[in-house]
């Protein structure tokens, strides 16, 4: 048996991946979306469009793997901050999922690490992220691992239902923890990002 490792996510990682991002939603935004999204979200349709996004990455998106003995047990994806048109220098996490079946074993902690390892010697100052404000157990994960709600929020709807987005940051690189980067504001449109 070998042990859990990450490693970059191939095209055809493509399947598995869109199966853990389903089922990660099914499984931690119950209750914080309408069910009847979640229950409609379909791993054939997720994987297609995995595909298409995967080939299509901007420059800096990465996405990283956690495997075990072969099987892929979570996936992150993370890059350049998306503050609409205006660039910055710092990194945002997009994604990290990990396969309920796997919760508990290290894989999304290690996704984690590997995905600030990576910003870090990129040279990013900061890595932000968007968690939905009712997910306590996200919140409490990304904590755990330094980040910090910045109080910027945003509206997000799922079938006509808030679900609600708070952003988290975590400063990179101990220069750069004196004198932190200024806070980008918040997206100017309601619904120009979405959870991936």
């Amino acid at each position: 048996m070998t042990g859990l490792h990450v490693r970059e996510m191939t095209l055809g990682d493509c399947d598995r991946v869109a199966e853990i991002r389903v089922r990660g939603w099914q499984t931690a935004y119950r209750g914080l979306m309408p069910q009847a999204h979640l229950d409609a979200m379909d791993v054939a349709e997720e994987t297609e469009g995995r595909r298409t996004r995967f080939e299509q990455a901007g420059t800096g998106v990465l996405n990283l793997v956690a495997e075990r003995d072969g099987e892929v047990l979570g996936w992150a994806c993370h890059g350049p901050y998306r503050d609409g048109e205006r660039p910055t220098t710092d990194a945002e996490l997009y994604a990290l999922y990990v396969h309920p079946a796997s919760y508990g074993a290290g894989a999304g902690h290690l996704l984690l690490q590997e995905s600030i390892r990576r910003c870090t010697a990129a040279g990013h100052p900061r890595m932000l992220l968007w968690v939905l404000k009712g997910n306590t157990r996200a919140r409490a994960f990304y904590e755990r691992a330094g980040f910090r709600p910045d109080g910027a929020e945003e509206p997000f709807e799922v079938d006509g239902v808030p679900v609600p987005e708070v952003r988290y940051v975590r400063a990179l690189t101990a220069a750069r923890e004196s004198a932190p980067a200024p806070v980008p504001p918040p997206p100017p449109a309601p619904d120009a990002r979405a959870p991936r």
